[in-house]
């Protein structure tokens, strides 16, 4: 047994002909996670192998649009492929705020064209979820919010003020440890929630561009995770292998790409580094 961790995608709300909107998807046997759901997620978990209705289980780290539109997609299309007149229904886990009235909401535009497809072809079910709301955790805490079998999920706050709430996540396996931070700036909160983790999967932004650019949009260097301050907790954790995703200006060259490791070197990181192209895998174990 194994457990892979696939980048499902890497970008960011600026569209991008090759990187997909956030989300990561962890499987261990039969256990099928995914982290967040930009968009082309289904695509991305198409290419990953998944078949759609197969997914244990959705978690959001946050209500920002470009995790979240490709969610509708991801419900809409597992309703679509699994047949049965009693589908099982997806988790779909979120804390307690903004997300919990989204997901409540989010399938209300698409009444007409559920009634249309049911009444053509006999069935009777709707695209529901499973709501499972978690109560945000305490600035201090990690907890623990979803298992199955050897698999166990625990979320934990991170720092996207404005935004708020806004968590990470750690997934526990036999083979190891994963933890996402979702949208964060780097703070003591990300570093509790993956402590001892053998993988930590980071949004990166270099702030050394956004700031050169000057236009108009060096606020968002207010809620993102600069790549030299990444380093530096990567470095002081120990964690042995890093994976930058969200990449804030998408890199389109390998001197872009490279541009990001050297930044994270230079706070002082030697572990494996990973600057994350759509479907790029770690496996555990």
């Amino acid at each position: 047994m194994s457990t892979e961790l696939i980048i499902t995608g890497t970008g960011y709300p600026m569209p991008d002909a090759n990187r997909a909107g956030p989300g990561a998807f962890v499987r261990r046997g039969d256990v099928t996670l995914q982290f967040d759901a930009g968009r082309s997620t289904v695509q991305r978990l198409t290419a990953a192998g998944l078949h759609t209705p197969a997914l244990s289980a959705f978690f959001a780290t946050h209500h920002h649009s470009d995790h979240l539109t490709g969610l509708q997609d991801l419900v809409l299309t597992r309703w679509n492929m699994d047949r049965r007149d009693q589908a099982d229904l997806l988790p779909v886990v979120v804390p307690e705020g903004h997300c919990v009235d989204f997901v409540k909401r989010m399938l209300d535009a698409w009444d007409h064209d559920i009634d249309i497809r049911n009444a053509h072809s006999g069935r009777g079910t709707h695209p529901t979820v499973d709501l499972v709301a978690f109560p945000v955790p305490g600035p201090t805490d990690v907890v623990e919010v979803w298992s199955q079998g050897d698999v166990r999920v625990l979320a934990g706050q991170v720092r996207h003020e404005p935004v708020s709430p806004a968590v990470g996540y750690r997934i526990e396996t036999p083979e190891g440890v994963i933890a996402i931070t979702g949208d964060t700036k780097v703070c003591p909160e990300v570093a509790r929630l993956a402590d001892g983790a053998d993988v930590l999967v980071y949004e990166a932004m270099r702030f050394s561009v956004i700031e050169a650019e000057n236009i108009g949009r060096s606020f968002v260097t207010e809620y993102h995770a600069d790549t030299r301050l990444i380093g530096k907790q990567a470095a002081e954790l120990g964690v042995p292998t890093l994976v930058l995703t969200h990449l804030i200006p998408a890199p389109n060259t390998p001197e872009e790409q490279q541009a990001f490791a050297d930044e994270v070197r230079s706070g002082g990181y030697e572990g494996e580094l990973i600057v994350a192209n759509d479907l790029d895998t770690v496996t555990l174990g």
